[in-house]
């Protein structure tokens, strides 16, 4: 340390780690813009300042299903916990009206023919547990109502009619929560990337789309909409404007059989929101493709609804799906471990309006492409070549018996030529 310290001034080293930090630009990433649907399919929305929350209670079924499941819990338990408890009540007020919590009606019974309203109810514990076995329709005979009190007969007909409702509503609750349709969208997979290239002469946008299950969806069917900010020529500011966009598919009908992973594509034409966009645009482009996918479930007949969405940079130019698609001793099998990878291609790095003005720029791509295709496989050849020279020049020098022997020739005059061959 003292050696370096004599030989290279401290200030010297200072002043040179400044002039490189000053030289070395300094890249600050640009702020990620919000996207409006998440890659899971989750709506990046917050809805807030909203008067009118009365609506909410107009649709209580609604509501209850979109609640959490936490929320949705402890309301079942406390509408039957209610329940119970206010019928209890009524119970007890009825056996106090008819003189059953009297201790002094005990001795009476006894001796006349005093029957009660419920028998053996004598404080509001029995009536609450009364109360749980008329609901739940749990008999242990112990506790049973008489026909002493017509309006013990009453508060039975509605206690029973106020659980079946309740059971009714709240069962359905918990069924819809646990059927519901955006479950079996979590095994309906999108490829993380979508990429841009070639495809029959024509700049295509494609993406892969996957169904794990083996029981299939429906009539499915595929929607692309371009979400963007824009502005209209009379100067409003539209935050989300949406633009469908067609998707290639040979099928009138646009329904999808989607037994094994499919790559959906898109032609970018003059109808597309990117005909104008090229490779070196994209990356500044403020804009979102929104993919939907919409389909009935097979075991369920439940309508199903699958969402993603490639922002920019989620988006590669020239690159093209490697297949995963293999027949295997007579079943075609499908190896997800390469859902999402993808290959570099030729593809002509202008946008699509340049390519349709001028055809001959995708004639000198594909030209350059193959040109370099075949210069690096004749540098790998070479390649090849020279590694096998060198391995069997390498295997001569360290084996000696590899070696070719002297061979001498004995002229007729007696004289001895040594050749090596």
């Amino acid at each position: 340390m003292l050696a370096r310290k004599s030989i290279i001034p401290e200030e010297y080293v200072l002043a040179r780690i400044a002039a490189e930090n000053l030289r070395k630009p300094r890249v600050r990433d640009r702020p990620r813009k919000a996207r409006f649907i998440a890659k899971n399919g989750a709506c990046n929305l917050a809805h807030k300042n909203i008067r009118e929350q009365g609506r909410f209670l107009q649709d209580i079924f609604t509501t209850l299903v979109d609640l959490k499941w936490r929320h949705t819990l402890v309301i079942f338990t406390m509408s039957f916990l209610c329940s119970w408890l206010l019928f209890a009540m009524m119970w007890w007020l009825v056996a106090f009206a008819h003189g059953d919590m009297d201790p002094s009606t005990e001795n009476t019974a006894n001796s006349t023919k005093w029957t009660p309203c419920v028998t053996c109810s004598r404080s509001f514990t029995s009536a609450f547990l009364f109360s749980i076995e008329v609901q739940v329709t749990i008999g242990f005979g112990g506790r049973m109502m008489t026909e002493e009190c017509p309006l013990a007969i009453t508060v039975l007909i509605l206690q029973n009619i106020v659980g079946l409702i309740i059971n009714a509503v709240m069962l359905g609750c918990i069924f819809m929560k646990t059927a519901q349709a955006h479950r079996r969208a979590e095994t309906l997979i999108f490829s993380r990337q979508a990429v841009i290239a070639v495809r029959n002469g024509k700049l295509c946008f494609m993406f892969r789309v996957g169904d794990l299950r083996k029981s299939m969806i429906i009539s499915a069917s595929v929607r692309i909409q371009v979400v963007r900010k824009t502005t209209t020529p009379e100067g409003e500011v539209i935050p989300i404007h949406q633009v469908d966009i067609p998707v290639d598919n040979p099928i009138e009908s646009n329904n999808i059989f989607l037994v094994a992973p499919l790559i959906i594509c898109h032609v970018i034409d003059k109808r597309s929101p990117l005909y104008d966009i090229s490779a070196a645009d994209l990356a500044l482009q403020d804009l979102e493709l929104i993919v939907i996918l919409e389909g009935v479930v097979e075991t369920t007949g439940i309508t199903t609804q699958a969402r993603t969405s490639y922002i920019a940079e989620e988006i590669l130019w020239g690159h093209r799906f490697v297949p995963i698609v293999t027949e295997e001793e007579g079943v075609y099998a499908v190896d997800y471990s390469k859902f999402g990878n993808t290959v570099k291609v030729a593809a002509p790095r202008c946008s699509a309006r340049e390519l349709d003005e001028k055809p001959s720029i995708l004639i000198q791509t594909l030209q350059k492409s193959e040109l370099s295709h075949q210069n690096s496989l004749r540098k790998r050849n070479s390649m090849r070549r020279n590694n096998s020279i060198r391995r069997s020049n390498s295997m001569r020098r360290t084996n000696p018996s590899l070696m070719v022997p002297k061979v001498q020739f004995i002229t007729p005059e007696g004289s001895q030529s040594a050749s090596e061959t």
